[in-house]
């Protein structure tokens, strides 16, 4: 399956890939906390089988691995996540976010403020419908591996 960037999110795709790695995790988590009420994920059993298979690997290491493991996927490091699908990616990065919701994976410490840079972007985001949000979090996943 080939898949293309939304055209509405392009923008906001480019200035988050120009962030540093560390400040990148931390929109994805932020925009996990703006995104989870409404989110309704239901993916084919088989996306989740994969995404929670890789999820559990990252889960069973020290809080510094975990850190790591999610810096190498950024980095296009870890090549199990580099082959799977979009939706298997972004199955990933929901399993992490609510790793961290619950505590049971590394998180972005309490008293984190993100960088002033990012303040323009933040509010490019916000200006998306939640759909236009969806896929620009697809497309950044997307993009990591």
């Amino acid at each position: 399956m080939t898949y293309t960037v939304d055209e509405a999110t392009r923008p906001a795709l480019e200035t988050f890939q120009r962030f540093d790695i560390d400040t990148q995790l931390a929109l994805l988590w932020f925009g996990y906390l703006d995104l989870k009420e409404q989110l309704n994920p239901a993916p084919p059993q088989s996306v989740e089988a994969i995404a929670k298979a890789v999820f559990d690997q990252i889960q069973e290491l020290s809080k510094e691995e975990q850190l790591q493991a999610q810096r190498d996927i950024i980095n296009g490091a870890n090549q199990t996540y580099n082959s799977l699908s979009p939706n298997t990616k972004l199955d990933v990065w929901l399993l992490l976010a609510q790793g961290m919701d619950n505590g049971t994976v590394i998180q972005v410490p309490s008293d984190y403020q993100l960088p002033g840079e990012t303040d323009e972007f933040v509010a490019l985001i916000k200006k998306l419908e939640f759909e236009q949000r969806v896929n620009f979090m697809l497309s950044v996943v997307q993009a990591f591996g």
